[in-house]
């Protein structure tokens, strides 16, 4: 573990050696921490530079993105379908006012004040035309495919009207059949704002404009203009001691041959001014594992595991991208369109088990893999709307893990970024549940936090 190595023998050390949990490891100081280097993680570090703090950024995998960040539909999200006033459908930078309490975050009847979908896309389109990320606006139908499905578009488009949205067409099934061929539907809402973008190139570009210099851990230094990125490196919990926040910090492969509930020794504390768990799949796991932070204020996690199929013919049969109208634990299975023309079915939603199980969760040891079976649901599914789909056409592609908040058959839950005004605790800001839009509100996530907590 780079950040290890360097930091151990630096010189800069600070107080006794740690005691507790952390007997022995040596100690350091630090500015500004950002834990986990996805799309989300990545933003914040990039916002806290740029408003001067001197950042670290740790990631337990050898590379950047490579959890949900990398594992989605890439889709650039118009803000249609959130609850208005939630954090996922920001439209401006937010206002400096008390955020409710824990409670009041799962109570679909109180959203949270403001949107960062709406905010997030504005901004990501902007990015990507300055910076030159591959990133195209296809535009969006939403579709109708039952006569009692159709009221449903009437509630989106008043939804979306209050989300700031106010570019939504709501069409008739002809209208929308003459744009696409292929499609069969009864009625439509067409969102022209909807688009889509290549996440690693976004990615990559966050990471330039950090000046960080990419490092694996047989690399000596990895320092550069203030900013540091150690791969390989878990953080495997937390306390708040004598000296504020201690943050324990382990090379990656220590974890390997540890089960879930065996303990980890750090071999690094990490005393940071200000800590940004942006660890998504296993946001909720470090702050359980983190001592002194109320428990009351930490969510129970819940996984869900979406497939994605993708179309085997060379030519795609739409120019839009095609969404049924929302299900259970996601939007259904859609139709997206990669920067490349290749066509993706998915993803449907699979709950899984596994959020007390720590260590896998740190090491992201899910199952990712696609059973080919799983596409005998698929196909009913898909021929609602495209009903020209022929056997065999689809070929199993990949899967993504999403972290979220609410179970089987719960609302759907907001983001929830957590500070000092709602835990107590100076410095600490977590982010729970950042799933999609996740990739849309990054930009706007990284302004909101430096703007409420810096």
């Amino acid at each position: 573990m780079l950040l290890l190595r360097r930091l151990a023998g630096a010189g800069r050390r600070r107080g006794p050696a740690a005691r507790g949990l952390a007997s022995g490891a040596p100690r350091e100081a630090a500015d500004a921490v950002v834990v986990g280097a996805g799309v989300v993680g990545l933003a914040v570090a990039r916002a806290l530079a740029m408003a001067g703090r001197e950042v670290v950024v740790v990631e337990a995998a050898p590379s950047f993105g490579t959890g949900t960040s990398s594992r989605n539909s890439e889709v650039i999200h118009a803000g249609i379908y959130y609850p208005p006033r939630s954090l996922k459908v920001r439209t401006r930078p937010p206002p400096l006012l008390p955020l409710p309490t824990l409670a009041e975050f799962s109570a679909p009847a109180e959203p949270l004040v403001a949107s960062l979908c709406v905010r997030g896309k504005e901004m990501l389109y902007k990015y990507c035309a300055e910076r030159g990320v591959a990133h195209k606006q296809l535009g969006k139908l939403i579709i109708a495919t039952g006569a009692a499905e159709t009221g449903k578009l009437d509630m989106l488009l008043r939804n979306a009207k209050e989300n700031g949205v106010n570019d939504l067409q709501l069409m008739e099934g002809a209208q929308a059949m003459e744009m696409e061929p292929e499609l069969r539907c009864l009625r439509a809402l067409l969102s022209p704002s909807t688009g889509i973008v290549d996440s690693h190139s976004f990615m990559l570009s966050l990471l330039a404009l950090l000046f960080i210099l990419i490092v694996s851990v047989m690399q000596a230094d990895a320092e550069n203009l203030g900013t540091t990125i150690s791969y390989n490196t878990a953080v495997i919990g937390g306390h708040v001691g004598n000296e504020g926040l201690e943050l324990h910090i382990c090379e990656s492969k220590e974890l390997q041959n540890h089960t879930a509930g065996s303990h980890v020794t750090p071999q690094l504390v990490l005393l940071p001014k200000v800590l940004i768990n942006s660890a998504g799949l296993s946001a909720v796991p470090l702050a359980k594992r983190f001592h002194g932070l109320d428990q009351a204020f930490v969510p129970n996690p819940h996984y869900a595991r979406g497939c994605y199929f993708t179309l085997s013919q060379a030519k795609s049969p739409f120019s839009h991208l095609i969404y049924p109208l929302p299900e259970d634990g996601g939007m259904g299975v859609h139709v997206t369109i990669d920067l490349n023309g290749l066509v993706r079915f998915g993803p449907d939603v699979e709950w899984l088990d596994g959020g007390e199980d720590h260590v896998s969760c740190f090491l992201n040891r899910f199952d990712y893999s696609v059973n080919p079976n799983r596409c005998s649901v698929f196909y009913p599914v898909v021929r609602k709307y495209f009903p020209n789909l022929k056997d065999g056409s689809l070929e199993p592609g990949y899967s993504g893990i999403r972290p979220k908040l609410s179970g089987p058959g719960q609302p759907p839950s907001d983001f929830v970024i957590q500070g000092q005004d709602i835990h107590g605790i100076p410095g600490l800001v977590n982010l729970f549940g950042i799933e999609s839009p996740g990739l849309t509100s990054s930009l706007a996530i990284a302004e909101h936090i430096v703007s409420r907590y810096l």
